[in-house]
């Protein structure tokens, strides 16, 4: 009897020990919540400021906090929501940036952390990755990075953190620093920055294959500017979008060392399935058709999906043009001088309703006699896949984002002349039993939603309506989320609106 007894204490003891264990957050692999990627509908809205606040948004599960980028004309700092019941959000804490820089302009959670990348008050010096505890907002580490940290990420496994250092030049192009990427290894906050003078010598063969070089100074090194970063499950491998030079690089962070530049080439609005709209000066809202333009990807966000061993990397292909005071390099069709060997049929093309109003780089197509033998424009007005490991494209959405957004009554045709939708925050999580990707778009204020389980063949689910310009696209898993339920978390930058969203239960 007391052996029973005593076997009976020891399998409870052992019960209680796994309980406890097992009281700390779930595993997203074992939380299954069976939910309809296509029905995503609004549930909250919170007003955080005005324009250039709620630019970016980070979730920390473990305090159901929201941290959210506020900078305005007197003040930059982080708000701090209570997010345990979205319905119900209010601001518990602001952290001001004054006493480490200038605009935060990036957040990122991980582990009770949060880490922000703040530019220095003088745009042009090294910026600083700045990490504060969730829980009391205590200082925990102070890095310097490079020059303009427009972006920072934890790494999955919470071993480091990546910044994207942009280096923008000064207004007179006087001061251009180099662009360059920021890692942060978290165990004892160390820092290795790297820029890209490694593939100066490659600059012919890249730009052959479409990767830009060209601002006044034609300085490789100082000409990339780093976009938007995502990291491999595995936290082996960093992918990072050269957005102005058209261009993915890809990072080891074993050895810390970029390894490759993929140059993303060009778009051809010639195509069946790419027409695209390149006028807003039309008799109607949108019309489509094929024309001799050239589309540059340049993309913003990046996220990476791995299946069946490939790493695919989804982009938001918005476009950026440069205009600064000294260098100015969109011009519209109308002001330039076509070949007309090239276009016989130059003076038609060159009315607004046609691409008289379109605007195109000033940098390439350009023939020695200064005559346009080429016209190419700003971004994709698409998102496109990538093989990871060898920079090809898998997908392009062509131009369905463009129709899908007309269909449900939300295109604006005053940016057809320039880079049309604008896609720019892009994010992939689990929903249900189906990979999701999610696609903001700046320019019509919404965000398009797809199944890209199969991620060679991405589906089509839905279009919801968010605030205005989304910047921020942050979906919570159910596991992860105070209401069990995954959430989708839209941050827009000029009206500093958070809205929030949630499927249906299947």
């Amino acid at each position: 009897m007391k052996k029973l007894l005593l076997l009976l204490l020891l399998a409870t003891g052992l019960v209680s020990c796994k309980k406890d264990n097992d009281s700390t957050e779930t595993p997203e692999e074992e939380f299954f919540v069976n939910e309809d990627p296509a029905s995503f509908a609004e549930i909250a809205s919170f007003k955080v400021g005005g324009k250039g606040a709620a630019e970016i948004s980070a979730f920390d599960p473990s305090t159901n906090r929201l941290f959210v980028v506020n900078n305005n004309e007197t003040e930059n700092r982080i708000d701090v929501i209570d997010f345990k019941d979205p319905s119900k959000m209010t601001v518990i804490k602001s952290i001001p940036m004054l006493p480490y820089g200038g605009a935060v302009n990036s957040l990122s959670v991980y582990g009770g952390n949060v880490a922000a990348a703040i530019e220095s008050t003088n745009k042009q010096a090294n910026g600083k990755v700045v990490v504060f505890k969730t829980s009391d907002y205590s200082k925990v580490a102070e890095i310097n990075v490079g020059a303009l940290p427009d972006m920072v990420t934890y790494s999955p496994d919470g071993k480091y953190i990546l910044t994207a250092n942009e280096g923008e030049p000064s207004a007179d192009y006087l001061n251009d620093p180099e662009g360059s990427i920021s890692i942060i290894t978290v165990a004892d906050y160390s820092v290795v920055t790297k820029n890209f003078a490694a593939f100066a010598g490659q600059k012919d063969a890249l730009q052959a294959k479409g990767f830009r070089i060209f601002g006044p100074s034609n300085d490789f090194v100082k000409d990339i500017e780093p976009e938007y970063i995502t990291i491999s499950e595995d936290s082996k491998t960093a992918w990072v979008t050269l957005q102005e030079n058209n261009g993915i690089a890809k990072i080891d962070l074993t050895s810390k060392n970029i390894t490759d530049i993929f140059p993303l080439g060009f778009k051809d609005y010639s195509l069946d399935g790419n027409e695209i709209d390149p006028s807003d000066k039309e008799t109607l809202n949108y019309i489509a058709g094929k024309w001799p333009v050239k589309g540059i990807y340049m993309p913003d966000a990046i996220a990476v999906f791995t299946a069946n061993n490939t790493p695919y990397l989804f982009t938001a292909n918005e476009g950026d043009a440069r205009e600064y005071t000294a260098f100015v390099e969109a011009r519209r069709v109308k002001e330039i001088t076509l070949s007309s060997t090239v276009f016989p049929n130059a003076a038609d093309l060159k009315k607004e309703p046609q691409l008289g109003r379109l605007n195109i780089t000033s940098t390439l197509g350009v023939g020695a006699d200064g005559k346009y033998e080429a016209l190419y424009s700003f971004g994709a007005r698409s998102f496109s896949v990538w093989n990871g490991n060898t920079g090809s494209q898998i997908f392009d959405s062509k131009n369905e984002l463009d129709v899908r957004t007309v269909a449900a009554g939300v295109y604006d045709d005053a940016r057809s002349d320039d880079k049309s939708i604008e896609p720019e925050g892009l994010t992939i999580g689990k929903i249900g039993n189906k990979t999701v990707a999610f696609v903001g778009m700046e320019r019509v204020d919404a965000v398009a939603i797809y199944d890209v389980t199969n991620p060679t063949k991405p589906v089509f689910l839905q279009i919801i309506k968010c605030g205005d310009a989304p910047e921020g696209v942050l979906i919570i898993p159910a596991a992860k989320s105070p209401t069990k339920k995954s959430l989708l978390v839209v941050s827009s930058e000029d009206d500093g609106t958070v809205k929030v969203y949630t499927p249906n239960t299947l």
